[in-house]
């Protein structure tokens, strides 16, 4: 009987290690897959001495604008895209070079993200999985019909103005004494919507769910790690989209994000677990709003 009981906590127990180890594996092998596909495709467009030439001044900037936005998509959630599109683009890169480089960056920095988050152990894996798929789906469809059907800049304005809103609840909630955790219902619905705004409008992801979801009270490190944890599936599943239709340009642009973005991964993860609940909440309701702000602006 007892040597029954010690079989089955051993299966028990290499089940659990096994499902824990997909966590790493799974974005390790796809982040692989994708380096050895991209170096495989686009090897003939390197030479010694373009590598050597793109060493320079430009690429340790594209590296310190890698670094600022996942510092503070890491820490806060949301605003990779939003931050490194718009210094990129105040940079004087062409918008296209710029879209294509954060996208295909941000399925390295995602994953580095991802696998430091769960190191640090700030992930809620039932909410990763209610946003998983529902995310992907929506973050191909957004990327297909972007590429196909619609404009991204007629969908702006309003996605704007909804997350000014969910900034000022997050605020609110905040700087009050105690928050009332509430349940949050059709995750499968924010998942969808927030998937396809982040490919449609060029970033949204974070924004979207992480502030709805940060709205209603939940835990802030936990909510962060999640969404940014699902947030690799979505941005393979939409830089996948995008590279089949539009290619791949700006590579020193994207190596500077990549390697920026990937090494300050770790840190951004570990400041999550050192920020407390109150200034990070009151940090991205701000962000959110600036951002939101930018975005108008532009378009008015």
């Amino acid at each position: 009987m007892e040597k029954g009981l010690e079989i089955n906590e051993v299966e028990v127990k290499t089940e659990v290690s096994l499902k824990e180890r997909l966590w790493i594996i799974i974005p390790v092998v796809l982040l692989i897959g994708l380096l050895t596909t991209l170096i495989y495709n686009h090897h003939s467009e390197f030479s010694w001495d373009g590598l050597i030439g793109g060493l320079n001044y430009e690429l340790l900037i594209f590296f310190l604008i890698g670094v600022f936005a996942q510092l503070v998509d890491g820490t806060l959630g949301m605003g990779y895209g939003a931050t490194s599109t718009s210094f990129l683009l105040a940079y004087g890169v062409p918008p296209v070079v710029s879209s294509t480089a954060v996208h295909v960056s941000e399925m390295f920095t995602t994953g580095a993200s991802a696998l430091s988050h769960h190191r640090f152990g700030n992930i809620n894996k039932k909410l990763v999985k209610h946003l998983l798929i529902p995310g992907v789906l929506g973050s191909i469809t957004g990327a297909y019909l972007l590429s196909d059907v619609i404009n991204g800049d007629v969908i702006k304005p309003f996605i704007a103005v909804y997350m000014i809103v969910l900034a000022a609840i997050i605020i609110k909630k905040a700087l009050k004494k105690n928050i009332v955790k509430k349940k949050t219902k059709k995750l499968s619905v924010l998942a969808v919507f927030g998937g396809f705004m982040d490919s449609v409008g060029g970033g949204g992801w974070g924004p979207i769910v992480t502030s709805t979801l940060l709205g209603r009270g939940r835990n802030p490190r936990y909510t962060i790690g999640s969404v940014n944890a699902a947030e690799f599936a979505i941005s393979f599943a939409s830089g996948i989209t995008f590279m089949l239709f539009g290619g791949i340009h700006g590579w020193q642009v994207i190596i500077g994000l990549i390697l920026g973005g990937v090494i300050s991964a770790p840190l951004a993860a570990f400041l999550v677990n050192k920020i407390k609940r109150k200034p990070m909440m009151i940090a991205v309701g701000i962000l959110i709003i600036l951002l939101s702000l930018k975005t108008l602006s532009k378009l008015l």
